[in-house]
């Protein structure tokens, strides 16, 4: 493996001059040192450590080679990155050390992953494997506990979730069906190598997409949580305008009839850019998802400098009024300073002095008076800016970002929007460089969304139609 990574470290550093001078890098998201970052895995917490491990292409900006790469943290806030702990190297592996998670057994740290196999004919074989460590550091890999798929499906068999209730191992496992069709499988364990399968977990979504990635069950105060990224979604209106969508279903997972009797689907985040996400509870108990901040089959701007895609902020879940409300963990608040706050009244456009940057935390009340609409153009510059607004006849909070700079992605749109009926809406903004994160009224919606503006444009102006009231607080990052 050494051999592997070696070469993998040597991309690095031939990269890191193009890669480090970009100056849409990141201010505090994580990103991969060169090439392409995806799905988040192994999320957990180990011997007084985060642990996020993530999918990572150190040599190109696409999926052709899938290590996975390792950042350890104390705060959630300050991350190091290590040596990856897994390479393509091994037959049930070859094609990609494809997503998974850990937990931790008998004092080690256990990676559960799907290792990829392609023929030269482009067939694919599906292997659950397993990974151990003493350190969290070091993996020891003890190849597949699971071969291929059960009878009824296809080889697009990945990403398994594992946890534990009681003396038994669970995971779920994406799936699709072989009339193409998206599913999870469920699978029970003693000691997390030798696996039963229980079945496909029944759902009333049988004919959901075509391919369901990254599930994700767990409970929240008693409450089961399911999440999952189903693929071939149509557009509904305001709802799946992404070519991929990741949400959830809140509904209990009877674990001996393989039965999820749930409510509606709901997606996760209204924005552009989020993708392929993972949960871990911590020492503290709290309920954390990480995502990817990007998608699947979509071309980046900063592809012809080396690097691709990032990684969401923490986001603490808890269940509130029937949905899964998402805010920034507190950690993030240790990031602030040089701290300006204001609150008055508008009507028109107003700008403020140490109102402005490009990599900030804002938290923006606004209320109306008189006002049909209000809100906030972020990185305004010469023809740039990228809006964030609510308009009160339509209930809808809007994310537009045909203006924010380089274009990519048009043909899935340049606007998002979601429906909030209120007169009083609280945006609570993100903006790293190329990267905005938003939480909608305390974390009832999300938008996440890259952007690629240029480096003046700095600028942020507060909209409205006719009077509101305004409080704005904001902290330079």
């Amino acid at each position: 493996m050494f051999s592997l990574i070696k070469k993998a470290m040597d991309e690095v550093e031939n990269k890191k001059n193009m890669v480090e001078k970009d100056y849409h890098r990141l201010s505090y998201h994580l990103m991969a040192p060169s090439g392409l970052i995806n799905d988040p895995n192994g999320f957990s917490y180990y011997d007084g450590k985060y642990h996020l491990f993530y999918q990572w292409n150190p040599f190109e900006c696409n999926h052709s080679t899938k290590f996975w790469g390792h950042f350890t943290s104390k705060d959630l806030v300050s991350w190091e990155n290590l040596l990856p702990v897994l390479a393509p190297e091994d037959w049930y592996d070859k094609n990609g050390c494809y997503s998974g998670s850990a937990i931790e057994k008998d004092g080690q740290l256990i990676l559960f992953y799907t290792g990829n196999v392609k023929d030269d004919y482009g067939n694919r074989e599906s292997y659950q494997c397993l990974a151990i460590s003493d350190n969290g550091e070091d993996f020891e890999k003890l190849g597949p506990v699971i071969v291929n798929q059960p009878e009824g499906y296809t080889r697009h068999f990945r990403d398994p979730k594992v946890w534990k209730e009681g003396e038994v191992y669970y995971a779920v496992i994406g799936a699709q069906r072989d009339n193409l069709t998206g599913a999870a499988a469920l699978y029970s364990s003693g000691d997390m190598k030798n696996w039963n399968f229980l079945g496909e977990i029944k759902t009333n979504l049988e004919n959901f997409g075509y391919m369901w990635e990254c599930p994700d069950y767990f409970k929240i105060k008693g409450e089961g949580v399911f999440i999952f990224s189903p693929q071939g979604i149509p557009p509904e209106g305001d709802r799946y305008n992404n070519i991929y969508q990741s949400g959830y279903v809140l509904g209990n997972l009877d674990l001996e009839k393989a039965t999820l009797n749930h409510g509606v689907f709901h997606e996760l985040d209204r924005g552009f850019d989020f993708y392929a996400p993972q949960t871990m509870i911590d020492e503290k108990g709290r309920r954390i998802m990480v995502a990817w901040g990007g998608l699947p089959e979509v071309t980046y701007p900063t592809e012809d400098k080396g690097w691709v895609h990032c990684l969401t902020m923490p986001r603490e879940l808890e269940i509130i009024d029937g949905k899964l409300v998402q805010r920034p963990v507190e950690e993030m608040k240790k990031l602030r300073r040089d701290f300006v706050q204001i609150e008055e009244r508008i009507s028109g456009k107003k700008t403020y002095p140490g109102i402005e940057g490009d990599s900030f935390e804002m938290i923006c009340r606004m209320k109306s008076i008189e006002a049909g609409e209000f809100g906030i153009n972020l990185r305004v510059g010469k023809n740039e800016k990228t809006t964030l607004k609510y308009n009160r006849l339509e209930k809808k909070v809007t994310l537009d970002r045909s203006n924010s700079g380089e274009i990519f992605a048009e043909e899935y749109g340049t606007t998002r929007k979601c429906p909030i009926d209120s007169s009083e809406i609280t945006f609570h903004i993100f903006m790293d460089k190329s990267m905005i994160e938003v939480f909608i009224n305390n974390g009832r919606e999300v938008f996440t969304a890259r952007i690629f503006p240029d480096e003046k444009s700095q600028g942020i102006e507060f909209i409205s139609d006719s009077e509101a009231e305004i409080s704005i607080k904001k902290w330079n990052i």
